[in-house]
C-alpha cells in the first residue's frame, strides 16, 4: 500500500489506558492487549518484547487490521489514525515508523528487524556499556527531544515528526550496509545530528553535577530468579539536569559505593513523578514494593481526602519483569521522603529467600 497516500493522523492518551480495536485506527505501545489494531506489551499476559519487535514478530497484528480499513472505493485515500501515548518515547516512535514501513513494504525486512531489535534494547535498558553512548540513536533521539519546548499536544506532535523523520535515516542507512548499534561516522556532516552528538558528549558533564547533590544508598533487592537477594548500590535524585542519567549511572563504576554501577534508580521530577528502576545487568527486581507504595498512597489520601483513582505501575509484565516502578498518572501524595523510607522497608522486610 502506498503510505504517501495514506492520510495518517495521531492521538496521545494516558499511560496504561485500556482500548478497544477499533477500524482504522492502530494502536501502539498503550491500550494493555495485544491484538490486530493493538499492539502492547505492558500487560501481564504480554510477550518478553517490546511494541517495536512485537510488530517484527507478528506483522499481521498491522496488517489484518488495516485491511479492515481500506475503503471499497480506490480513489478514496485510506485514512490511519495512529494511537500512542503522550510523550511517546524510542518504542513508541520506533513502532509508529515499522507499522507504516510494515504497511508500504507488506512485509518485514532485515533493516527493519534491525531497528525493531535495537528498540527492544533500548526499552528494556539493555543497551551493551562498552559502546560509546553519545553516538548511539537513543541518546541522539532523547538529545533532540530536548529541544522541544511547547505545550504538551505540541510536544506530543512534535516528538513523532522529529522521531519518524530519524528513524527513516537510520532506515535508509541500514539499507545502504552501515552499522546503527554504535556509528559516529553515521551521523558526521549532519548539522542536525552532529548537534545532538556534542549534546549527548556535554550531558556527561550534567551527570557530574546531578551526582554531586544525589544521595547514595547500597541495598538489597530480591533476585529476578529463584531464591535470595543481592546487594546494589542505589541513587536517589530529584530534578536531574542530565537527560542520560539512567545510562551514565549504571555505567558510572567510579562513583557508585560497591564500584559497580547504579544498579537502582529513584528519581523525583519535581514532586510531581517518581520513577524507581533497576538495572536488569543486575539480575533483581523491586516485586512487591508496587504493592505496599500503593498501601501508603491509599493511606494519605484517605486522610487528605484525595480520591486514589490511579494507581502505582509496577513493572508487572514479562518485558519489565517488575523492574520498573511509576507513581500515578496524577501524581502522588508521598514525599520523596516517604517513598524511599518505603524502599528501605521492603528492602529490610526481605526474608533470606529475598522474599
Amino acid at each position: 500500500m502506498n503510505t504517501e497516500k495514506m492520510e495518517v493522523t495521531y492521538q496521545f492518551v494516558n499511560y496504561g489506558e485500556d482500548l478497544r480495536p477499533v477500524k482504522g485506527v492502530l494502536v501502539l505501545d498503550v491500550g494493555m492487549k495485544t491484538v490486530p489494531g493493538i499492539i502492547d506489551h505492558h500487560h501481564s499476559e504480554a510477550e518478553v518484547e517490546c511494541t517495536a519487535s512485537l510488530i517484527a514478530k507478528h506483522p499481521n497484528l498491522v496488517l489484518d487490521h488495516i485491511k479492515q480499513g481500506v475503503p471499497e472505493k480506490k480513489e478514496e485515500a485510506p485514512k490511519l489514525r495512529i494511537v500512542t501515548h503522550r510523550l511517546p518515547d524510542f518504542d513508541s516512535i520506533s513502532s509508529i515508523f515499522l507499522a507504516l514501513k510494515l504497511i508500504e513494504k507488506g512485509k518485514i525486512n532485515p533493516s527493519m528487524e534491525k531497528i525493531a531489535q535495537y528498540a527492544k534494547m533500548v526499552d528494556s535498558s539493555s543497551l551493551p556499556k562498552d559502546i560509546d553512548l553519545t553516538c548511539t540513536p537513543y541518546s541522539i533521539l532523547r538529545a533532540l527531544f530536548t529541544e522541544i519546548k511547547r505545550g504538551e499536544e505540541e510536544s506530543n506532535l512534535e516528538r513523532t515528526r522529529e522521531g519518524l523523520k530519524f528513524m527513516s535515516f537510520l532506515y535508509s542507512k541500514s539499507e545502504e550496509g552501515y552499522e546503527i548499534l554504535e556509528n559516529k561516522v553515521l551521523f558526521s556532516g549532519i548539522d542536525r545530528y552532529g548537534w545532538a552528538v556534542r549534546k549527548a558528549e556535554d550531558d556527561y558533564f550534567s551527570y557530574l553535577s546531578d551526582i554531586s547533590r544525589a544521595r547514595k544508598i547500597i541495598i538489597y533487592l530480591p533476585l529476578t530468579q529463584g531464591k535470595g537477594k543481592k546487594k546494589v548500590d542505589g541513587l536517589v535524585i530529584k530534578n536531574p539536569q542530565s537527560f542520560l542519567l539512567k545510562e551514565w549511572a549504571r555505567r558510572d563504576r567510579e562513583n557508585s559505593p560497591l564500584k559497580k554501577g547504579f544498579g537502582l534508580l529513584v528519581t523525583n521530577f519535581w514532586n510531581k513523578r517518581y520513577i524507581l528502576g533497576v538495572d536488569p545487568e543486575k539480575e533483581v527486581n523491586l516485586k512487591g514494593l508496587g504493592d505496599l507504595l500503593n498501601e501508603k498512597e491509599s493511606e494519605k489520601r484517605a486522610k487528605t481526602g484525595r480520591p486514589f483513582t490511579f494507581r502505582w505501575y509496577d513493572g508487572n509484565c514479562p518485558f519489565f519483569n517488575f523492574r520498573i516502578i511509576d507513581s500515578p498518572q496524577d501524581g502522588s501524595k508521598l514525599s520523596q521522603e516517604e517513598i524511599v523510607n518505603a524502599l528501605l522497608s521492603f528492602a529490610k522486610n526481605l526474608d533470606s529467600n529475598g522474599r
